[in-house]
């Protein structure tokens, strides 16, 4: 995997993936930037939501659920001192469809956590405490 960052200008940066996609970031007024992008930790926290919903939308897949949406929502805490990496994160599945099963869904968020999402795992090991938690809705 690869992945460049060209600076364009202040604290602006295109982060171009070995796939062919990019990305503006940017930094806060405060900080020199024009806020015209995200900032690199969001890109950090919204990878780990993109990472764990897509193995829960898989196993749920392979588990034959008739999934209609899924949306994770996360919120993350910051150390206080630089550098200001995460201390907790908290990821929320909301998950809607016809007849899911529960059990199903529980499993597939527990499978993410413990052993198919490499950037939660990886998080974790650097001393980041992630906690999930989960809602099935009924369509």
């Amino acid at each position: 995997m690869k992945a460049t960052i060209k600076w364009v200008d202040d604290v602006m940066f295109l982060g171009e993936s070995g796939s062919g996609h990019s990305v503006v970031m940017d930094g806060a007024p405060d900080q020199g930037g024009r806020n015209m992008g995200v900032r690199p930790m969001e890109m950090v926290l919204m990878g780990l939501g993109g990472c764990a919903s897509f193995d829960v939308m898989t196993m749920l897949h392979k588990g034959r659920q008739n999934v209609t949406g899924c949306r994770t929502e996360l919120e993350a805490e910051r150390v206080d001192a630089l550098p200001a990496v995460f201390s907790k994160i908290h990821l929320r599945f909301i998950v809607s469809g016809t007849n899911l099963k529960d059990s199903q869904v529980k499993r597939a968020v527990e499978l993410s956590a413990e052993k198919y999402c490499s950037a939660s795992i990886m998080l974790e090991a650097g001393g980041v405490e992630i906690s999930h938690s989960y809602v099935v809705e009924e369509d």
